[in-house]
């Protein structure tokens, strides 16, 4: 596990773009941790693939580099191999499923090999690995394609689709791998230590003699799948770290994804609101989530904004009485934490909560109406100040757990 910081860096880098029939927005946090070890690669068009696109999330783990150069060079690499450039010499027809998938696992394990060359040359490379999840999306098909424990989710109709499957350690296939390569899995882990069996870099996990790339401790070699695109009912994908999915299901982070499109089409907006939920939730990880939107995705309507404000504005109302009951009886040294804590025992249910979100996603509005009674007040918010599971199961939320990835 990495270090921790004492209060959370809440800054967030944005990106968005259009094209191919794609929305997509990035948001990027660095959370608890003391460094920021994730990065992304977005792409809505290809070099001699222009109706393609290629988005991924790099998740490092015992530093950047490795996370850095594979958002910088996994792309590229994929373009290189043999039957990508057949298929853009074909003008991007003859598009055959197998051969595709096939120059992408070799592009990942040829990627592997010329990172760790380069740390070999002691060329500023360090100890440390990457997850990854990126999907490749043709005008027909999705290829997701994942390596370790970041995750992508297709949701279509409401519901979720598709989602990929973590390589951990514990999982039978990769435990095998694991103790075929001579070592065990304790504490979930690789050899009590790593907490995914399926990255690029981590070389320390890749020097059993007389055992090929992909069946070494730990795997450079991705799971691909392919889902043919529905352009009626497809709307929207996400690729994001675990920092993310350590503290919501897919079903909830689909849920809550789904309720703030109907309030807003700004998918910036929506990103930012999943990484502030993420971090209220109690995620002690970095944070990476890339939103991409196709043609089917919901629109706003009149009647889910007109009950977003009717709730707000019932949590302003609660949130007001508070504090001005906490300001005569305790003046102007009042911190966020108290009237939080007074809050969340006196309103153990409130209706209307966000689905997937519940009372998390509304701490922050939470400390905008703190702030008017206090403010200069102490906002000891981002899940250091005190418990919001008191709310309960009616919060429609899931437990916050720690990060396990990396070492």
């Amino acid at each position: 596990m990495g270090a921790f910081l004492d209060k959370p860096k809440v800054e967030k880098e944005n990106e968005d773009g259009r094209g191919n029939e794609v929305d997509y927005a990035v948001s990027s946090m660095q959370g608890w941790r003391v460094d920021m070890e994730d990065s992304h690669t977005a792409k809505l068009s290809l070099d001699g693939l222009p109706n393609w696109s290629f988005f991924a999330v790099f998740d490092g783990h015992a530093g950047s580099k490795v996370a850095e150069y594979s958002s910088q060079h996994l792309l590229e690499v994929i373009l290189e191999q043999k039957n990508i450039k057949q298929l853009i010499s074909d003008g991007g027809e003859n598009e055959e499923e197998e051969l595709i998938k096939k120059a992408v696992t070799e592009a990942f394990l040829k990627l592997d090999v010329t990172m760790r060359e380069i740390s070999d040359a002691k060329n500023g490379f360090d100890r440390s690995g990457s997850t990854s999840v990126c999907v490749l999306i043709s005008p027909s098909r999705y290829y997701f394609i994942n390596c370790g424990d970041s995750r992508a989710m297709l949701c279509r109709q409401g519901e979720v689709h598709f989602a990929t499957a973590d390589h951990k350690p514990n999982n039978p296939i990769e435990r095998e791998r694991i103790q075929n390569a001579g070592g065990s899995v304790m504490i979930q882990r690789v050899n009590g230590s790593l907490a995914v069996s399926r990255a690029l870099g981590d070389y320390e996990y890749k020097n059993v003699e007389n055992k090929g790339p992909t069946e070494q401790l730990v795997s450079p070699e991705p799971d691909i799948t392919v889902i043919e695109r529905n352009s009626k009912e497809d709307e929207f994908l996400v690729l994001a770290c675990d920092g993310i999915y350590d503290v919501s299901t897919n079903e909830e982070l689909c849920s809550y994804i789904m309720s703030r499109l109907r309030i807003t089409e700004n998918l910036t907006d929506i990103c930012n609101d999943v990484v502030d939920m993420s971090l209220n939730k109690g995620s002690r990880d970095n944070m990476t989530l890339v939103l991409l939107g196709f043609p089917a995705i919901p629109k706003p309507t009149e009647k889910a904004r007109e009950q977003e404000k009717k709730l707000d504005d019932s949590l302003r109302d609660m949130m007001k009485d508070i504090c001005t009951r906490a300001k005569d009886s305790r003046g102007n040294n009042v911190d966020f934490s108290f009237v939080l804590e007074t809050f969340i025992n006196e309103h153990e249910k409130i209706e209307g909560l966000p689905p997937g979100g519940g009372i998390y996603s509304k701490r922050g509005f939470l400390e905008s109406v703190y702030k008017e009674f206090f403010p200069e007040g102490s906002s000891a918010i981002n899940g250091d100040a005190c418990d919001i599971d008191e709310l309960g199961p009616d919060s429609e939320t899931s437990t916050p757990m720690e990060s396990e990835s990396g070492v």
